[in-house]
């Protein structure tokens, strides 16, 4: 009579089944030991921190055939293993999450989570948005950060907002948060002494051969013109054209720009930014003040995210 099979030998054994089957990751995780650690522990109910304490426990059939199930589904689906959980993990907070919003990675969670901003910020930093604000994770994390403030979240998607809502609900920040349907700009209650960004930004090319995983997840949060600055040109367009309305005197703009500086600084060849540092090197988050902001007179033209 053979061994029963164990937590690890089960992991390793879903990690073998993701490599054979050639799935992406970037969603949460960036490779099959992590992703299937998520999936089984997961599937078996149990910690996502635990695998140390169970790794050696007994599996029975019943939650082998539970496992191998759920792997197969993510392995036929291609989608994220978040969409399949229900839940999403940013700088050790649960976020819930479904198919209405991008799985939340966004790097601007840890430079709120290790204080690397806060040089630019004061006792004068009191209203915060979030635009784009998605599964409202990041209005959440600045909430968490900032006691202090309040924080609105912006967003197109009504889809976006009501997966916003579970997660301010769930974190008890219904008085601190105020989410808002907004086209870009055009819907929210300025001026705001921080912006916290991160737009579509995907270039037309990368949109292209993007893996069937981040093609699971909405368009309309990835995708932003030729470049990827389209919806970056029309942002900084609307707050230079009326400043006082959006930014405080003394506001700064967190945007992430994922792997496209190079078209960034093609599209803003003049403007003074700080790139900040993240896990995944130094040009994916740049910070830049509205000083900065209105001294660029050389800008391009854009659409602004306003009426």
């Amino acid at each position: 009579m053979s061994a029963p099979l164990t937590v690890i030998a089960l992991i390793e054994q879903a990690a073998a089944q993701l490599d054979q089957a050639g799935v992406a990751y970037g969603h949460g995780t960036t490779n099959s030991f992590d992703e299937a650690a998520w999936l089984v522990l997961w599937r078996l109910g149990l910690p996502l921190d635990s695998l140390d304490d169970v790794a050696d426990r007994s599996v029975s059939p019943e939650e082998q055939a539970a496992v191998d199930a759920l792997v197969k589904q993510r392995i036929a689906t291609r989608k994220p293993a978040a969409y399949l959980t229900r839940q999403a993990w940013l700088q050790g907070v649960p976020f819930y999450v479904d198919e209405r919003v991008i799985v939340p990675r966004s790097f601007i969670a840890e430079v709120l989570a290790d204080g690397s901003i806060d040089a630019w910020l004061s006792d004068r930093t009191h209203r915060v948005l979030d635009l784009c604000t998605g599964n409202g994770s990041l209005a959440v994390l600045a909430a968490m950060a900032y006691p202090d403030v309040t924080v609105d979240g912006a967003d197109i998607s009504e889809d976006a907002l009501a997966v916003a809502r579970i997660n301010v609900e769930q974190h008890g920040l219904q008085d601190r948060i105020t989410l808002l349907h907004s086209d870009g700009l055009s819907s929210v209650r300025g001026p705001y002494d921080l912006i916290l960004c991160n737009p579509p930004y995907v270039n037309a090319e990368s949109m292209k051969a993007l893996p069937a995983e981040y093609r699971a997840e909405p368009e309309l949060a990835l995708a932003s013109g030729e470049d990827g600055m389209d919806f970056t040109r029309a942002l900084f367009a609307a707050l230079r054209a009326d400043p006082d309305r959006y930014l405080g005197e003394d506001a700064v703009i967190v945007l992430e720009i994922g792997n496209e500086r190079p078209n960034f600084e093609r599209a803003f060849p003049d403007l003074a930014v700080t790139w900040l540092p993240t896990t995944s090197g130094d040009d994916q988050l740049l910070l830049v003040t509205r000083d900065a902001l209105l001294l660029d007179t050389h800008a391009p033209e854009g659409a602004p995210l306003s009426s």
